[in-house]
């Protein structure tokens, strides 16, 4: 292309405000994808590591109905697998949680042993008041609770209510509760495990059980299934209420691998583990589920993936707009500029030159757009809280709610993979809206144009 095709695209670029319609076009749409694309990607991957890290990387559950007695020794043997870092006890119950005349809420309660659970989640870090302290030092008794009282943690959302507009918890009506007591009501199935003691007269029945404990702590870990509905008390005191005729027994044992482990690798090993600890012990052994947290939400997150595409795919189709906008523009300027193209053509340029001169135009503005769209998107991304509070402040909407979301907070990090495709895909999208104007102008024909000029 001849430096003249170079000065003429410049030219129109600073003088023709129009212009800059359609580079914010193709910026406010490439900002658009970027924020939906990233936004709901980071949604998804808050998903996916809430799972893996509040239930560990792999999971090792008895059948309904029955449990795991004697897991001490199971956990050793677990633990001299190579690829796991460490693994920890989780007896479950749910019920009705007592904290004050009238506050009754359903709750779930999980039996866990504190100190192994640290290591397995990052639950130190969502304790409201012993999260400044050392591991070894955190306890369901802290401070001067005699030690035969039962202490327990309860998620923040079953002792209060986040504020409708900013979602945060009043933290002063929560510390009132620290050491005041609470009673769970829950309950086991009673009936017999072993085939041989069974008779078709045998029927199941419900005992109901009452724990009794004072609330020591309050865990608040952002992920809003959790805040609501647990109960976090000692596995040894809810084994002894729920099973008093066994051993120390759990439901599941929930394993957190080393960095890098070959998972399923790792889930081969984990299950001959078990399968040599069971080996005499429960014949129901084989049908045990040997699993990982990730493949456990996997048809979840299937189905957040299709949402995202096919809003994806609705976006893409409204932002082909942008590709009309284009159209339109830079077809004006080649109607309204037959003139300087047919003076320019006579004095040699060729039908290709001039045309690449349009195409030139197009490509500019996508480069403009795009990389204007991709800043945009980047600042609107990262600072979402800040624009999501604006938006409640100016209309009294509330964008993200943590009760409808799942988290309290928005999920912040650029989806940079989906940015390149989208950026390029809006330089594409110029470059095609500008296609038939340069098509149009290298039919121009000096000799009809000029001839009474």
């Amino acid at each position: 292309m001849k430096q003249w095709a170079l000065f003429l695209c410049g030219r129109y670029l600073r003088r023709k405000r129009i212009m800059l319609l359609s580079v914010a076009a193709v910026m406010l749409c490439c900002a658009m994808l970027i924020t939906v694309a990233s936004l709901f990607t980071g949604f998804i991957h808050a998903v996916e590591s809430s799972a893996s890290d509040y239930l560990g990387d792999v999971i090792l559950s008895a059948p309904q109905g029955f449990r795991i007695e004697g897991f001490p020794e199971l956990l050793k043997q677990i633990e001299q697998v190579p690829s796991v870092q460490t693994a920890t006890p989780v007896l479950k119950g749910t019920g009705l949680l007592l904290t004050g005349p009238g506050q009754v809420r359903a709750a779930q309660v999980l039996g866990i042993d504190l100190q192994s659970r640290l290591k397995v989640s990052p639950l130190k870090d969502a304790l409201v008041r012993q999260k400044n302290i050392s591991s070894d030092l955190i306890s369901f008794t802290p401070g001067q609770l005699a030690s035969e009282v039962v202490g327990g943690f309860v998620g923040i959302g079953l002792i209060a209510s986040p504020d409708e507009i900013t979602d945060d918890y009043d933290m002063q009506q929560v510390s009132s509760f620290f050491g005041q007591k609470a009673a769970l009501t829950t309950g086991t199935l009673m009936k017999n495990e072993s085939a041989q003691e069974e008779s078709s007269d045998s029927q199941p029945r419900y005992v109901r059980k009452v724990l009794r404990f004072t609330i020591t702590d309050v865990v608040q870990t952002g992920v809003y299934e959790f805040d609501q509905n647990f109960v976090y008390v000692p596995i040894e005191t809810l084994s002894a209420l729920l099973y008093p005729d066994k051993q120390i027994c759990t439901d599941e044992i929930q394993i957190r691998l080393t960095k890098g482990a070959d998972e399923e690798a790792a889930m081969a090993m984990i299950r001959g583990a078990w399968l040599n600890f069971a080996k005499g012990r429960s014949a129901w052994a084989n049908i045990a589920s040997v699993e990982s947290s990730r493949k456990m939400q996997a048809r979840l997150i299937g189905e957040y993936r299709k949402q995202l595409n096919i809003l994806m795919l609705i976006l893409v189709i409204v932002s082909f707009g942008v590709v009309l906008l284009v159209f339109c523009i830079f077809y004006l300027i080649v109607m309204t500029r037959r003139k300087d193209i047919a003076v320019v053509k006579s004095c040699g340029a060729s039908d290709v030159s001039v045309a690449a001169m349009y195409l030139l135009f197009g490509t500019v503005n996508g480069l403009i757009g795009s990389a204007l769209g991709a800043v945009l998107g980047w600042w609107v991304t990262r600072n979402i809280d800040i624009v999501e509070k604006g938006i409640t402040t100016a209309t009294g909407l509330k964008v993200w709610k943590a009760s409808t979301y799942l988290f309290t907070k928005i999920p912040n990090e650029v989806n940079w993979s989906w940015a390149v495709w989208i950026c390029l895909a809006a330089l594409a999208a110029a470059v095609v809206g500008a296609l038939i104007p340069a098509i149009a102008a290298a039919w121009v024909r000096p000799v009809k144009i000029l001839r009474y000029e």
